[in-house]
């Protein structure tokens, strides 16, 4: 397979920040067939790389201290040329500024965001560390998505900030959704989640993880401690389902069953 084309203001990688990083190495390495290597505590951070078939696909780290209150959570990066002009972007844009631009020896720079709603991204300039290499196959991200309670100034803010050129994909008081990209070239998409999330939960990013099977994926997932919030469901995209690891952090599972793109549904 070739690389995954990784454009730019696309989702380049994601990461997950846990307060049990054996707990979670065992089991998404159950789960997906990851395999993994720990860099350098000093360097670092002891940052872990998980692979499948030999293709970076994830990342893991341990809570900081100071983190220790913040829930467990898988985080979206998206591509930059320019973390600098991006930044600037992102401020003038109404972005919330989390972690400013920093410098990771060796590998790029990255910076922590807000988006017009609240979601919490990455952004991420690479010098060494390409992203993703391998997409759209079990074990591998197959789908990035927003979940917003600010649906119109979400899309203008990704416009604005990264470049986006969106495409409407629905437009109706039961679904709106937009994408980056139109059809089956879509990166990812916006979804209007004002009335689906519940009380309490703020916009955010959701990650896709492509599987052979879902009920299958779900049993395992169970077995392994983690906790189904939404079971598997039938759409024109894909089996899908929304599940939690064992420490809380949320992911949704697709499998594909052979339909086209790997774009969620209602």
């Amino acid at each position: 397979m070739p690389k995954p084309e990784i454009t730019s203001g696309a989702p380049c990688w994601a990461d997950l920040m846990t307060s049990d990083i054996e707990k979670a190495k065992t089991f998404y390495g159950e789960l997906f067939g990851w395999t993994y290597e720990v860099a350098d505590q000093e360097t670092y951070g002891g940052y872990v790389t998980a692979w499948k078939d030999g293709e970076q696909v994830a990342g893991l780290m341990s809570k900081m201290p100071e983190q220790a209150s913040m829930p467990d959570v898988w985080t979206v990066y998206l591509s930059t040329d320019d973390i600098a002009a991006t930044a600037q972007k992102i401020e003038a844009a109404g972005g919330q500024v989390f972690v400013p631009p920093m410098e990771v020896p060796d590998q790029g720079r990255m910076a922590m965001y807000g988006d017009a709603g609240g979601a919490a991204f990455g952004v991420w300039e690479s010098l060494g560390h390409t992203g993703f290499g391998k997409v759209m196959e079990p074990g591998s991200p197959v789908w990035f998505e927003n979940f917003t309670r600010a649906y119109e100034p979400t899309i203008k803010f990704y416009q604005d900030a990264l470049g986006w050129e969106t495409d409407v994909m629905s437009d109706t008081p039961e679904f709106r959704y937009t994408t980056l990209g139109a059809g089956m070239d879509a990166k990812a998409g916006v979804m209007d989640a004002a009335n689906e999330l519940p009380e309490g939960v703020p916009s955010n990013w959701h990650i896709y993880w492509g599987v052979e099977n879902a009920d299958s994926a779900i049993e395992a997932a169970a077995k392994l401690g983690g906790q189904v919030i939404r079971g598997a469901e039938d759409t024109p995209f894909g089996r899908m389902a929304t599940l939690a690891d064992p420490l809380g952090a949320v992911f949704l599972i697709n499998q594909d069953l052979g339909q086209g793109g790997e774009q969620p549904a209602e």
